[in-house]
């Protein structure tokens, strides 16, 4: 009889934490100063007025107001927050 238990490789178990990344808020909803607007890599999307650009290139609101996207140029996407009227 075996004295050991078949317990499978201790090479195993290590894995990376998820990222999150993608669009959280969505052009024409409503967002909130500070709220993440999209979490990428790298600058795919450019900021926009009233968006902020986080040193990980998380894209934010600075001001309240509604979700705006459009085109830079030909080929690059910009988001921007037009301040709510009040």
């Amino acid at each position: 009889m075996a004295h050991k238990k078949g317990g499978g490789s201790t090479r195993n178990g290590r894995d990376s934490k998820a990222q999150f990344r993608g669009t959280k808020v969505y052009g024409g909803e409503f967002i909130r100063a500070g709220g993440i607007i999209v979490r990428q890599v790298g600058m795919t999307i450019a900021p926009g007025a009233g968006v902020g650009l986080a040193k990980d290139f998380t894209l934010f609101a600075l001001v309240d107001g509604q979700v705006e996207f459009g085109w830079k140029s030909r080929s690059k996407k910009r988001v921007s927050v037009v301040p709510a009227a009040s």
